[in-house]
């Protein structure tokens, strides 16, 4: 299969280093502290926080900090197979493992010892990338609950195929059976907070591969940002704490 055309455009038209389309919805379950929706494309995730609260276990209360409980899952409609994947299966619990201990370099747990923050995300529909829009709708429900971040992470993936680097890939180009990376930085610190690559690549095409990945990270975490900041003025208009004049 041809992933990049004479003409440099991708099988959804896209150039090689550009983002698919992007949107984000915040405060979409009234029974969470904090939720949010963010689509790439046609994949699309649910996320939803609740805490801190009380830790559930006594045995899991740290002292030094809180505690966070990540739990993944795809619904059994999110693709085309429709084939039920639990929150128990190996997939599901490594990526919440993943996803989690994003989190935990991400929130300021420090500030709140001896709680529990519950972070849920449930992949809607799935055409690639469903790890990185995880990763990205669970800031944005975490940010939306009030809860204290380092910066605003955001994650985003790159790959090579027919010796092009590719950014953000959809499902086709993901099962292309090509080197991909997927990457999570907070942008304001310049620090990368999870690197995951599947197969090997030379250095030098790792090294183009990785910056493409940081610079999509970089325009995700600014479209975040903007939700978010437009989120506040409409619940400021909304308590009528400013002026729509």
């Amino acid at each position: 299969m041809e992933y990049v055309s004479p003409e440099g455009l991708r099988l959804d038209g896209r150039r090689p280093r550009e983002l698919r389309r992007i949107n984000c919805q915040l405060d979409v379950l009234s029974s969470a502290d904090g939720s949010a929706i963010f689509e790439m494309g046609n994949t699309k995730v649910l996320a939803a926080v609740f805490g801190p609260h009380a830790v559930t276990k006594r045995a899991d209360v740290r002292e030094d900090g809180a505690v966070v409980v990540c739990e993944y899952a795809m619904a059994a409609f999110s693709t085309a197979e429709r084939r039920r994947r639990g929150k128990g299966d190996r997939r599901s619990t490594e990526l919440s493992m993943v996803i989690r201990n994003t989190l935990e370099q991400t929130i300021l747990t420090e500030l709140m010892p001896r709680s529990q923050i519950d972070v849920y995300v449930q992949v809607l529909q799935a055409d690639g990338g469903t790890r990185c829009a995880a990763i990205n709708a669970a800031v944005l429900a975490l940010a939306a609950a009030g809860v204290p971040l380092r910066d605003l992470v955001a994650s985003c993936a790159a790959g090579y195929l027919d010796g092009n680097p590719l950014l953000d890939l959809n499902y086709m180009e993901d099962a292309g059976d090509g080197p991909d990376l997927v990457v999570a930085l907070a942008p304001r610190l310049n620090q990368m907070v999870l690197v995951q690559m599947d197969n090997r690549l030379p250095m030098d095409t790792f090294e183009t591969v990785v910056d493409l990945a940081r610079d999509g990270c970089r325009a995700i975490s600014g479209v975040m940002r903007n939700a978010l900041l437009e989120h506040t003025k409409r619940l400021a208009v909304a308590r009528g704490m400013v002026s729509t004049a």
